[in-house]
């Protein structure tokens, strides 16, 4: 029996010693841990502190439209920046949020460029549909000025013309145009573009100044629309049947076309006025 106990002694303390050599290796190890972080932390706040990570100018920014590279000149008139100032401490977030509140540019993503150090800014602009002429007389909304030409999108939003030529002095302006107050055509707006836009017969002008009646200036004439509804789709697919008229009716003798019951479309002729079986089979 004294040897058995004597066994179980010693088996215990060599398991106490292996115990505490594991936990001293423990404990080294997280102290080196701890000494790597540590120094891994630090080397990376040196390596951040150090002059090189500096936006020192504009030439340190990179940014496109698609595929093209805006100019020096138009960035600056975009972006709101000092120099220098320290690259980290630059938001991309907040810059990106900034340049989406310019009139021109509908989405922007800014990221950080570390080699070498500068930012990429990547830039959507807005499209615009159409030719806007505020008319003198009327109140307009805070966004235009009366009696000013501008742009619009498709979604209603003001673009101002000199912004728009600053960023793209090269494209086409659009060959649509509108004349009226905003306020008395973005309620329907995007409605009326795209029924337009899809239409076979040309329209080369939407005048919005009547509230109670929209003309559209279009290659069988003028179109009178009525005061802006739901029918507004129903009406224009109408106008695409009408583009036979021509072969009808004299064009010298029109004085405009009323749609504004689809269901009984009229000419008015210089001297009376006529109805007329547009639907072809």
């Amino acid at each position: 029996m004294a040897g058995l106990v004597s066994i179980s002694r010693m088996d215990l303390a060599q398991r106490r010693q292996k115990l505490r050599r594991q936990q001293q290796i423990k404990i080294i190890q997280a102290i080196w841990r701890t000494f790597a972080i540590s120094g891994l932390a630090g080397c990376l706040l040196w390596i951040a502190i150090q002059p090189m990570w500096v936006l020192k100018s504009p030439n340190q920014i990179a940014m496109t439209s698609g595929n093209q590279l805006i100019s020096e000149e138009t960035m600056q008139s975009l972006l709101k920046l000092s120099y220098p100032q320290s690259l980290w401490r630059i938001q991309p977030a907040a810059i990106a949020d900034s340049l989406k509140q310019q009139p021109t540019i509908a989405q922007a993503i800014v990221t950080r460029r570390l080699i070498p150090p500068g930012l990429i800014i990547e830039i959507q602009e807005r499209e615009p549909v159409a030719m806007v002429q505020t008319p003198t007389s009327p109140k307009t909304d805070s966004t235009t000025k009366q009696g000013s030409v501008g742009l619009i999108d498709a979604s209603g939003v003001w673009i101002p013309l000199d912004k728009y030529t600053s960023v793209n002095s090269t494209q086409k302006l659009p060959s649509l145009k509108v004349v009226g107050s905003p306020e008395q055509y973005l309620p329907y707006w995007t409605q009326l573009y795209l029924s337009v836009s899809q239409s076979s017969v040309k329209v080369m002008e939407i005048d919005c100044q009547d509230p109670t009646n929209l003309i559209l200036k279009t290659e069988l004439g003028n179109v009178h629309l009525g005061p802006p509804s739901s029918h507004i789709p129903e009406q224009i697919k109408l106008l695409a049947q009408m583009r036979h008229l021509p072969s009808q009716v004299n064009s010298s003798q029109i004085e405009y076309i009323d749609i504004q019951n689809p269901e009984n479309p009229l000419v008015q002729l210089n001297q009376k006025k006529l109805k007329v079986n547009f639907r072809t089979p």
